[in-house]
């Protein structure tokens, strides 16, 4: 007898939806749509909906890089376990791509639920599905909008009617919408008119088959949903900076175009003058100048790009690093090489911009993991540029920086701004002046001064070619070595300050996993998986920054395997450590690699690291 069968016509038992269990606040939403047609706002209201139920959520853009026209999918993630990856399965599929709805469709697994579009007939395409055809172009015109705004609004039905049938209240609907279009009043009225047509069509006309519910949780409060970038934006502007040289690129741009609106609201005097300098310079090559001239001027200064424009940085880079100019430089990388396709993800940049230059070069990265982390390592990286004196990378990538992600609410920084061995008109006058290229505490970091400071020992000439302590110009092979040697001890230097790893686990199992930015969200479900499926317990590391610290090389020693896991073809945080741990460690790496463009999913990393573990039986 099967579970239907069970139920008396016309109703439905407790936690059954059409005679199937419910399945509550852990599925998949994906919104297939096309790029240009106004749907990000309409995503928008339904994730943040979701998220005023106390239910935890996640949203991941897959959009093309031209400008409209091609087709985007925007997938939402509710997970009442609080897992925020990419989940690979689709539960629910909003169709309204004409394009790609065929494929989508014949792409989901048997239980699915699919709302279309009536038209695209897309019922006839399989039988183990569930349908719900919405004639949304008629419901448009009933929203009293015009006919130019009827292709907006549409998108906002079919967050009515997905909301009707995963049962999310229209009071949140409501909250949310006005919270959206706080700044358009008639705008809010009109949209939230098109959201309840679709709430209202869909609890009068559809019958609720599919098992998929959403129920009032109490996970996210006092939580926030930011994206990536603007929360690296908010930390460079709590951080002090002054002074921005940039160049627009996919997906960095909303870092400067963040920042840009953070600093007109805060950081403009009340005379109306601007406290700041934020210039869209020609090229990245001449963004970079600026931010590394600004930095030896004194001001707190950063750029932000991704690959192609960070290859055009390399000699300047070089010359930060080898002259000791500070400057702070976000990287939120996609795929390449070249072009690549650039509205995907990707950790690809990870060796690129550690050795950034020609010569031997070394260049400090910070790696966050979190949208948290993107703002406190906001900061912290304008410190540390300043403590090195040397150019400093955050390395985000599209998915950390481009989407949606629940996260606690940011600390208000309390501790000063730290500036690093700057010598004043009267520290000079006590010592009589100064080497600035001198290790005077056996550290690696000299003293400096900065320009405009009143005193006749305070000046030094900066140059890129060979100089000795004193700044002077020299060929001397002694200069050249004991100044790379210096270089060298600073970077070792940088390793105590730079943000230390979080490790979890026992620090007693067999199996460790190694792992960075974002994909710390697969992995940290991934875990959960081996545990249940393969009995497997694992120790966990994650690395926040280069150069490594010396908890790394623990937890590698402690461990008889470890699984190292990326987003990149070549292994490249593995070849970091394989340079940086002693041989008989580096034989117990093993690589999990995922770089299609796509975020990393649990899935992928469970199913490599069960099957490496299987091998070893």
């Amino acid at each position: 007898m099967t579970t239907s069968q069970l139920v008396a016509e016309g109703q439905t038992a407790p936690g059954l939806v059409g005679g199937v269990k419910q399945v509550v606040n852990d599925f998949s939403i994906q919104i297939a749509t096309v790029n240009g047609s106004g749907s990000q706002s309409a995503n928008s209201v339904l994730l943040r909906s979701i998220f005023r139920m106390g239910v935890p959520v996640s949203g991941k853009n897959l959009f093309p890089s031209n400008i409209a026209g091609l087709p985007t999918w925007y997938t939402i993630r509710v997970s009442k376990h609080g897992w925020v990856a990419r989940k690979t399965d689709i539960d629910i599929l909003i169709a309204m791509n004409a394009e790609t709805a065929r494929e989508d469709v014949l792409s989901l697994e048997p239980g699915a639920a699919v709302i279309y579009d009536e038209s695209l007939k897309l019922n006839e395409l399989r039988s183990d599905v569930t349908y719900y055809a919405v004639p949304f172009d008629q419901l448009a015109a009933t929203t009293g909008a015009d006919a130019k705004l009827r292709k907006l609004v549409k998108n906002m039905v079919y967050v009515g009617v997905a909301a009707q049938l995963l049962s999310i209240d229209m009071e949140r609907l409501e909250k949310t919408v006005r919270k959206q279009f706080a700044k358009k009043v008639k705008a809010a009225e009109l949209n939230l008119s098109a959201v309840r047509v679709g709430f209202d069509y869909a609890a009068s006309t559809l019958t609720k088959q599919d098992p998929f519910v959403v129920e009032a949780m109490r996970a996210t409060e006092g939580k926030i949903i930011i994206d990536g970038n603007a929360a690296a934006a908010m930390g460079a502007m709590f951080a002090g900076v002054t002074v921005v040289g940039w160049y627009p690129i996919t997906p960095s741009s909303s870092v400067i175009e963040n920042l840009i609106d953070y600093m007109k609201k805060y950081r403009v005097e009340k005379d109306g003058k601007a406290s700041f300098a934020i210039v869209q310079a020609e090229d990245e090559l001449a963004a970079i100048g600026m931010v590394l001239g600004a930095g030896w001027a004194g001001a707190r200064s950063m750029t932000a790009s991704s690959g192609p424009g960070i290859s055009l940085m390399a000699e300047f880079t070089g010359l930060g690093y080898y002259a000791e100019l500070p400057g702070v430089i976000f990287d939120i990388q996609r795929t390449g090489p070249s072009t690549g396709l650039p509205t995907r993800t990707s950790q690809a940049d990870l060796t690129f911009v550690a050795g950034l230059s020609h010569g031997d070069t070394k260049h400090v990265i910070l790696l966050p993991g979190s949208v948290k982390e993107c703002f406190e390592f906001g900061m912290e990286a304008f410190d540390l540029a300043e403590q090195l004196q040397t150019p400093v990378f955050v390395l985000s990538d599209l998915d950390l920086g481009m989407n949606n992600w629940m996260s606690e609410p940011f600390e208000y920084p309390e501790k000063p701004i730290a500036r690093g061995k700057v010598l004043n008109a009267k520290q000079l006058e006590e010592l009589g002046g100064f080497a600035r290229y001198k290790d005077v505490d056996g550290d690696g970091i000299p003293y400096r001064t900065l320009p405009g400071t009143d005193h006749p020992a305070a000046s030094y000439f900066t140059r890129g070619s060979g100089h000795n302590e004193k700044a002077l110009y020299s060929e001397r092979p002694e200069d050249y070595e004991n100044n790379m040697l210096r270089l060298a001890r600073k970077f070792e230097t940088a390793a105590t300050l730079v943000p230390k790893p979080i490790v979890e686990g026992t620090g007693k199992e067999k199996a460790g996993i190694i792992a960075y930015g974002t994909s710390h969200w697969a992995v940290v479900e991934s875990r959960d998986q081996l545990a249940r499926e393969s009995e497997l317990a694992t120790d966990y590391l994650r690395v926040r920054a280069y150069p490594f610290a010396q908890e790394i090389r623990d937890f590698v020693a402690q461990h008889d395997r470890v699984y190292v896991v990326e987003q990149n073809r070549d292994a490249q945080m593995l070849n970091l450590l394989k340079i940086d741990l002693d041989a008989a460690e580096v034989v117990k790496l093993h690589s999990v690699l995922h770089f299609n463009g796509l975020p990393i999913d649990a899935r992928t990393v469970t199913s490599a690291i069960a099957a490496q573990e299987g091998a070893r039986k």
